[in-house]
């Protein structure tokens, strides 16, 4: 059994404490220490039975794996850099529930919430965060997104890095999503998004906010 601590005690850190337990009951394979969080009172006011043990900044790990519960993907970036580069290791989080098909590759740090659904030859980075959505066949994901739930990327799509989808977001077959950009929730993209880009809609247009 190995040590593990969430990084990051918000809403996404609570529900990723739960995932680990689910992951517990089928093999026991975690040994959950608590949480780091820059907020030492992000956990105030919810029922919890882990703490937060100490901040991001000043951490400093040692043997026991890291899961990183950040959405956002440029702060899941700088979080994930600084522990990195004083020696931290990530876990792969994959929900018992979650369904991962053959012949993909997948990066360090993936978090699978339950019902989570990646087909078949995949291509996943590092640090990429899915919560319940399916992937279709051949789709690329890059590194630091994040998959919001009840999302269709479908076959062949290509979602570059940091990029965020918010819910209920569909994206047709062999679309390209450029690097960092936002996609609305309920969208339903149906042409290339550009790098940078915030879209919205059905179907989704650019947005100026």
């Amino acid at each position: 059994m190995n040590d593990l601590i969430i990084v990051g005690a918000g809403g996404l850190g609570r529900e990723l404490l739960q995932w680990v337990k689910d992951i517990n009951k089928v093999h026991n394979m975690w040994r959950i220490i608590g949480f780091i969080d820059d907020n030492p009172n992000a956990l105030d006011n919810y029922e919890c039975d882990y703490n937060v043990i100490g901040s991001i900044k000043e951490w400093n790990p040692g043997n026991e794996y890291y899961a990183c519960a950040i959405a956002n993907p440029e702060l899941k970036m700088k979080v994930v850099t600084l522990l990195k580069s004083k020696g931290a290791k990530f876990a792969n989080i994959i929900h018992p529930l979650a369904r991962i098909g053959d012949f993909n590759k997948i990066g360090e740090g993936f978090v699978a919430y339950p019902n989570a659904c990646v087909s078949v030859n995949v291509t996943i980075g590092d640090f990429v965060t899915l919560l319940s959505s399916g992937i279709g066949h051949d789709a690329i994901i890059g590194d630091y997104s994040t998959i919001s739930s009840y999302c269709d990327i479908t076959g062949g799509v290509k979602i570059g890095k940091k990029v965020f989808i918010g819910s209920h977001v569909t994206i047709v077959p062999k679309r390209i999503i450029g690097d960092e950009a936002y996609i609305g929730a309920g969208s339903v993209v149906v042409s290339n998004v550009k790098e940078k880009t915030k879209v919205f809609g059905n179907p989704a247009r650019r947005i100026y906010i």
